[in-house]
């Protein structure tokens, strides 16, 4: 039996209550007066975010489900904090995180030629190619060839730089800081209590896409981050519009969120005929009783999706509602390369489909994503150029654009800290 005073009960919606705001109260907080284009197009603040953002807050690298295996490990270049890092299962079957950098003469142990590299370790170590120094998977240094012929060496002091690591909901964080300035749950707060127990770790089958946008990182960020753009720019991919409803506001210290409501979108034949192969499965039919309690708390039938931006560069789009075919989520991300040069990387997740009908449904899906993403990059350059001109000074913001207002304020604090 178990005993009662030991059972942690999961929070209910009312625990999030004081969280949804209502654009008049978004308003009050967060003003309406026109934002400004300095931190975009000035190649000064950039180095500022290097510093006092990338270095210092937690960053998405990661999901548990990349490295499923003692040994596997991921290979993450990130040219805004100068650095390759190494995420690794160890043999403990714990996830940590290391520079990717040899102690000997500072090469990288694991060569690396995109962004990202996987690979699996065998035995339990990795070896730099360049001299054979061999490092065990929990980061000490197992074996030095030729270790007699140096004058005085320290191999317990040689072990491969670990990084700050931490795991929230199967999202691997890394924090450059060491040591970090908050825990990662310190750092997310009520957000991973809000977004947590939602099964995004039973979604192991990832479609990824990315590209190098010739823009300023919160370009990329802000044109994902509103809606106010779909019956415009996602009038070829999504053309049975039917208009949507921006609510449920959410900030939460530098997090936001917010919850889009309403009619969706008229689906063509094949993808209602998608849909319906989809919602045909118990493990792919959308489970609106899956989202978080203080999510569309009210369980309106017309729910959609729920949009949580994780400071700084981070976008979860999470879908359970009617309009969307089969349990799924997406994510957005923007790694920035320089001042006007930025990686942008996004994710379908799903849970594995179970035969051929299931897996062409999904990559409908996909495909359909897909051509909206291939819109909204569409725009980001031109915007930068515009920016850049000095055409503009400021931004005009709407209602429904009030995560790029948040996210503004929140990199301002951060910058004058």
């Amino acid at each position: 039996m178990t005993d009662p005073a030991s059972t942690t009960l999961k929070p209910g919606a009312e625990t999030f209550a004081h969280l949804g705001r209502s654009v008049a109260a978004i308003r009050a907080e967060l003003g309406t007066d026109p934002v400004s284009v300095d931190a975009i197009r000035d190649p000064a603040i950039y180095e500022l975010e290097r510093e006092k953002i990338f270095r210092r807050t937690w960053l998405k690298v990661a999901t548990t489900s990349e490295l499923p295996a003692i040994g596997d490990y991921k290979v993450k270049d990130l040219p805004v904090v100068d650095a390759s890092v190494l995420i690794v299962r160890g043999k403990d079957g714990v996830v940590r995180a290391f520079h990717n950098v040899c102690t000997h003469r500072g090469n990288k142990v694991v060569p690396t030629s995109d962004a990202e590299t996987f690979g699996r370790a065998r035995a339990g170590v990795v070896t730099c190619r360049f001299h054979g120094w061999v490092f065990g998977t929990d980061g000490p240094l197992r074996s030095v060839p030729l270790e007699d012929h140096f004058g005085t060496l320290d191999k317990a002091c040689l072990g491969l730089r670990e990084i700050a690591c931490d795991t929230w909901e199967g999202f691997v964080f890394i924090n450059m800081t060491d040591p970090p300035e908050q825990t990662l749950a310190e750092y997310l707060g009520d957000f991973g209590t809000l977004f947590g127990g939602y099964p995004y770790a039973e979604a192991t089958t990832a479609y990824r896409y990315s590209t190098v946008l010739e823009c300023n990182w919160k370009v990329a960020l802000y044109a994902f981050s509103e809606g106010y753009h779909v019956p415009t720019i996602h009038a070829g991919s999504l053309p049975g519009f039917r208009g949507i409803e921006h609510s449920d506001f959410k900030l939460i210290g530098p997090h936001a969120s917010s919850t889009i409501y309403g009619l969706g979108m008229e689906a063509a034949a094949s993808t209602a005929e998608c849909a319906r192969v989809l919602h045909g499965s118990a493990a792919h039919a959308p489970h609106p009783e899956q989202v978080p309690p203080g999510i569309n708390p009210t369980r309106r039938a017309d729910f959609q999706f729920e949009l949580p931006n994780v400071f700084p560069n981070l976008l979860i789009h999470l879908a359970a509602g009617c309009g969307y075919p089969g349990m799924a989520f997406f994510t957005h991300q923007f790694w920035p390369l320089d001042h006007g040069r930025t990686l942008w990387e996004g994710i379908n997740y799903f849970r594995p489909a179970r035969n051929a009908a299931e897996r062409v449904a999904q990559l409908h899906v996909n495909a359909l994503h897909r051509n909206a993403w291939l819109e909204d990059t569409a725009t980001m350059e031109d915007t930068f150029t515009g920016i850049r001109s000095g055409a503009v000074d400021t931004m005009q913001l709407m209602d429904q654009e009030f995560l790029i207002r948040h996210a503004a304020r929140t990199l301002d604090r951060y910058l004058a800290a």
